[in-house]
């Protein structure tokens, strides 16, 4: 008997990672992904149009790459739910409006136009009923030290060349915003709880407590 099957997970469930880098997204998505037998969805960066243009010039593209993010994150998550469902999701789009469109706009690289513009669009696209919310988002979190190590450990340059301060600043806006994200339910995961790196049999009691939250959503939907 798989892991879904044992802990009455529906094939159609839908589940979206989420967290600040180094948390270990895509591990927990593959681990997810494979132990209940779902497909995965990850962003696709290599086709971003705007990604490059962006990091030379912050100002003038953030608007460009927060639209260009939002409408394949859209166009994806659609495709998710008009295939059946039975996928574990790296990244949601609400990290998009709640973290980086607003940290650019108080930075002063998103104008207020551009800005104002950007939320008017999410808001019409995703806080309505019509779009299919995911039916558990996990959001993983650590403390800051634990993450900037582990972020040391994986050695990525762009990474290592990367101030801590703005880890800090990354990690504290993170934590403001799933304290106030509502969208969908949420399971809240301790990264130094498991280990599914060294302890692959460290996955089963993260779908028990996922199995749990789901239940409980559907019982009260009904």
């Amino acid at each position: 008997m798989n892991l879904r099957t044992k802990y009455g997970i529906p094939n159609n469930a839908v589940i979206t990672i989420a967290g600040t880098v180094g948390v270990g997204k895509s591990t927990m998505t593959n681990g997810l992904a494979e132990a209940l037998g779902f497909r995965t969805s990850f962003e696709k960066v290599d086709t971003n149009p705007y990604l490059d243009k962006f990091y030379k010039d912050f100002k003038s593209w953030s608007f460009h790459l927060q639209v260009y993010f939002l409408a394949e994150r859209f166009k994806e998550q659609k495709r998710i739910f008009e295939y059946g469902g039975g996928f574990i999701q790296d990244r949601s789009i609400y990290e998009d409006t709640g973290i980086f469109a607003k940290m650019h706009h108080e930075k002063g690289t998103m104008s207020d136009t551009d800005y104002e513009t950007y939320t008017s669009l999410f808001n019409a696209m995703v806080m309505t009923p019509y779009f299919p919310h995911p039916d558990l988002l996990i959001y993983l979190e650590g403390s800051l030290d634990h993450i900037i190590d582990r972020i040391r450990e994986r050695g990525r340059p762009m990474e290592q060349e990367t101030p801590i301060e703005y880890w800090e600043e990354m990690h504290e806006r993170y934590e403001n915003w799933i304290n106030n994200f509502n969208a969908c339910p949420v399971l809240r995961l301790d990264i130094r709880e498991y280990d599914l790196v060294k302890d692959a049999g460290s996955i089963e009691p993260i779908i028990e407590r996922i199995a749990y939250f789901i239940e409980q959503t559907r019982m009260l939907k009904n």
